[in-house]
């Protein structure tokens, strides 16, 4: 397009984290009146954009032009002069303060050298009123919602910007009727002719607010389309880079699926986590769950697990009422748990690859039953070779190893404790192509040998491989339970999409 009809825009924008490129050459352009829809999963390269638009980071080449013409924008207070603001999913406000305080907090209206709270408190309450909202202003800003919260988030950075609006993540901690309400006063702010870009997980949302979308995937620009050109099935094919023109549907589901019953989960579930769901796992059985980002896989994994327990529902385990109160429950009961994000949740990086491999074993033993160096070399050596985890030394710190052998520690660390049921949470993501085929390896040998497993993927065709049932969640509710034939990527993907009447059998 030409110069000046976009607000905001991104040319060719480059950034490179060491070895890493985070965005390769992405094009993006905002007009006013809009909201434009940022979509891709997790390492597509949405925040890093958002992060150049506003100024925390500095691109490596390429533009940002507002109003057509090039800036450079030295952090995100510069933005703010540009007219870019920005409403993260966290309210970045100060809720022991009042409303009027956060609207207007570092340029207060001043008389005769001091804040004046009475015009203050009557310029917030006019502005609260264009947002829809009648409450005090006096009022501390943390005894409201977080809709509220959020509305004053937006209010404040639509006062101070004007022109741009990011909304990163806005709805992920409201209720339906909060949304809607937020939907309205984004809504005013599009026609009075605010240009707004709006990330999110939830689909539903993006085709009820939405006028284009913008689709990343691995730091490249995908495609940038009119919404109406564009079912539900198309936008996840282009976040998960599947064209659906698949065949090798599997069955791996066991001959006798009504005996060894290991699991089973009867309306489990946790409020503001996932929705209740019904599950009975197998031994010998691989449940793959399939979503996009933001669908509730990981919420699940974290319930079965206990880090965040159930608040209703039962779990029965070997035909036995069971409780997983926390993690420490959860080991006692033959549970592993391998997180998504290996480095915040998984290694601890300043203990040895020993250290790590061992000491969930020495946890579910206690600590009165210490094991000495000798067993800790003897286990963790017999984890190393046989996972073929690459390292000089046993005792060298775990944060030195390549990813993937980071990864085979923390399988290695709960296969040490013997586990009934693994639970897997991306496990081949960010890894070379050697460590994943290990990994996945691995999972057909336990499988093989009886382990019941549930395993996260965001990769379709892998998760088809070995899975022999597939759970599918969207919106933090378990939607389908696909088994056989329908085991298959172009079936998963309409699942995600809620378009089954498009399925590709």
């Amino acid at each position: 397009m030409a110069d000046g009809q976009y607000v905001l825009e991104a040319r060719g924008v480059i950034k490179i984290f060491g070895s890493q490129t985070a965005l390769d050459s992405v094009d993006f352009g905002l007009r006013r009146g809009e909201v434009h829809a940022l979509l891709g999963e997790n390492g597509a390269g949405k925040s890093t954009l958002i992060k150049i638009l506003t100024g925390a980071y500095q691109p490596d080449g390429g533009q940002v032009l507002v109003d057509g013409q090039p800036v450079t924008l030295d952090n995100p207070l510069h933005a703010q002069t540009h007219g870019i603001g920005t409403v993260y999913q966290e309210v970045n406000l100060l809720p022991n303060r009042s409303v009027a305080e956060n609207l207007y907090l570092g340029h207060q209206p001043t008389r005769f050298g001091l804040v004046d709270h009475r015009k203050m408190e009557r310029d917030a309450r006019v502005l609260l009123t264009r947002y829809g909202l009648d409450l005090d202003p006096g009022s501390e800003l943390g005894s409201h919602s977080v809709a509220v919260q959020q509305i004053v988030a937006i209010a404040r950075a639509v006062q101070l910007s004007g022109k741009v609006l990011i909304l990163d993540e806005p709805t992920a901690s409201l209720d339906r009727n909060e949304v809607e309400r937020l939907f309205e006063v984004i809504g005013d702010l599009k026609r009075a002719g605010l240009a707004i870009i709006f990330i999110t997980h939830f689909l539903d949302q993006v085709f009820a607010i939405a006028d284009r979308v913008t689709v990343l995937r691995n730091g490249k620009l995908v495609e940038t389309q009119v919404l109406d050109a564009l079912s539900r099935t198309d936008v996840v094919r282009l976040m998960l880079g599947k064209d659906i023109a698949f065949s090798g549907a599997t069955d791996l589901e066991p001959e006798n699926p009504t005996t060894d019953v290991l699991l089973q989960f009867s309306g489990y579930g946790r409020k503001n986590g996932v929705a209740p769901f019904d599950l009975t796992i197998h031994k010998g059985e691989v449940i793959g769950v399939a979503g996009l980002l933001g669908s509730g896989r990981t919420e699940m994994a974290r319930i079965m697990f206990g880090a965040d327990p159930a608040d209703q529902g039962s779990l029965r385990v070997n035909d036995k009422p069971a409780s997983v109160r926390n993690t420490t429950d959860a080991i006692s009961l033959g549970f592993g748990f391998c997180p998504e994000d290996r480095k915040a949740e998984g290694i601890l990086g300043d203990l040895s690859v020993r250290e790590n491999i061992i000491i969930a074993l020495q946890g579910k033993l206690g600590w009165f039953k210490a094991l000495n160096r000798d067993e800790q070399l003897e286990i963790a050596g017999r984890f190393g070779e046989s996972m073929d985890i690459r390292a000089a030394s046993l005792d060298m710190p775990v944060k030195l190893l390549s990813g993937g052998n980071q990864q085979k520690v923390i399988l290695s660390r709960w296969l040490a404790t013997d586990p009934a049921f693994l639970i897997l949470d991306e496990p081949t993501r960010g890894i070379d192509v050697g460590a994943h085929a290990e990994i996945v390896r691995t999972i057909n040998r336990l499988r093989d040998d009886g382990m019941a497993m549930v395993v996260i993927s965001s990769e379709l065709d892998e998760v088809v491989a070995y899975s022999s049932r597939i759970v599918v969640m969207r919106d933090r509710e378990m939607v389908a339970e696909l088994r056989g034939k329908n085991i298959n990527p172009g079936v998963i993907v309409q699942a995600i999409a809620n378009n089954p009447d498009e399925a590709t059998p």
